[in-house]
């Protein structure tokens, strides 16, 4: 099951550079003019979780293997893009295809650093991705929206759904607003999602900031966060150099840089944890003294559907699952403790599984 969360923002504000310590590769080009990732590069990252660590530590597991996340690096997008400018077409494509958004704004100051705008302001640099994802779909729902009015006008059930979801976004597009402001029923969600509007993908910012404000930010990132708070979206902190020069280094060294510079762990480790929960993902584990491993699911998900992230046969021959919360696995010091202690559970087909949730499923061959 793969998730995908897409790096965006104007060029020169950093995307690459992140993209680069996210990986721990050099895959994606740095470099300071627009346009130097022509196309997307894709990594996945290890979902950092001290929890696995503990587990593996109760079981006695020899190997860890954590649940990742995949992150896209797409090029630079910039006014008109919408309209083609700067390549857009191909890039709002790119930005189409992946589950959220990871909007890198610039919130420092460096002339050796050229602004496509010319001016240091997040706010606006913010302003200039939306409008551009806005008009994106506001062109791609008006030229939908007449097909669905014809078909509506007949019995297709479908096409009046869809009728009526667009309406509801052309409104709030036409106000300046995205679409994922628009009130969708839980039974609509998967139809709404089909339309593939740009505007309605989830959005965390990412506050690229100088290594000074790595740790409390500055007033660029203030703003950022306060136009966070409005939209009930998430801030992250970041300084991309930062975050580079710490990808290099070996284990032992990026504790002591890190105490250096005042920080208590990578700023990417919340940049990754963040694009999770944007991605309304949970983890469950599956424990055992051959190894210790994490699992990605959606919120929501039932016991023979997690089963079935593991192996399509568990989810088909789905009995039960054996289920443990990781507070009680750890509290107990185990499956043996969780049993004698009454904590151990047997979930059925309707149980659905909460995050840390440490199972073993029973099927039928």
């Amino acid at each position: 099951m793969g998730f995908k969360c897409g790096i965006v923002g104007l060029p020169n504000v950093g995307k690459s550079t992140l993209f680069n310590a996210l990986t721990q590769t050099a895959a994606a080009q740095a470099a300071n003019y627009p346009f130097c990732t022509i196309e997307p590069n894709v990594g996945d990252v290890a979902v950092p979780d001290a929890r696995l660590e503990t587990l593996t530590k109760i079981a006695g597991s020899k190997e860890i293997i954590p649940t990742r996340l995949t992150f896209v690096d797409i090029a630079g997008l910039v006014r008109g893009a919408s309209k083609g400018e700067g390549l857009g077409n191909q890039f709002l494509a790119n930005i189409r295809e992946c589950d959220a958004i990871a909007h890198i704004v610039r919130c420092f100051e460096d002339s050796d650093i050229t602004h496509v705008e010319g001016k240091i302001s997040p706010i606006d640099d913010i302003e200039t991705i939306e409008t551009e994802l806005m008009l994106a779909d506001l062109e791609s729902l008006e030229k939908r929206a007449s097909a669905w009015e014809k078909k509506a006008k007949g019995s297709d059930k479908e096409a009046k759904e869809l009728l009526d979801l667009a309406t509801r976004c052309l409104v709030l597009l036409r106000e300046g607003k995205p679409a994922r402001l628009a009130q969708v029923k839980p039974e609509e969600q998967k139809l709404f999602d089909g339309l593939g509007l740009l505007s309605s993908k989830p959005v965390l910012y990412v506050c690229n900031v100088e290594e000074a404000a790595a740790a409390d930010g500055n007033k660029f990132s203030k703003a950022v966060q306060g136009r966070a708070a409005e939209e009930g979206a998430s801030a992250v902190i970041v300084s991309a150099k930062i975050e580079s020069e710490i990808a290099v280094l070996a284990e032992e060294e990026r504790k002591d840089y890190l105490e250096a510079v005042g920080l208590k762990e990578p700023g990417l480790n919340r940049v990754i944890r963040a694009g999770y929960g944007l991605l309304r993902l949970i983890t469950f584990f599956t424990v055992g003294p051959k190894e210790a491993r994490a699992w990605t699911i959606p919120q929501g998900t039932r016991a023979p559907q997690a089963a079935g992230v593991i192996h399509t046969d568990f989810e088909k021959g789905f009995i039960r699952s054996e289920t443990i919360s990781y507070a009680d696995y750890v509290a107990c010091n185990g499956e043996a403790g969780a049993r004698e202690a009454g904590k151990f559970r047997l979930e059925g087909k309707e149980y659905s599984v909460e995050d840390g949730d440490v199972l073993h499923f029973r099927f039928a061959n």
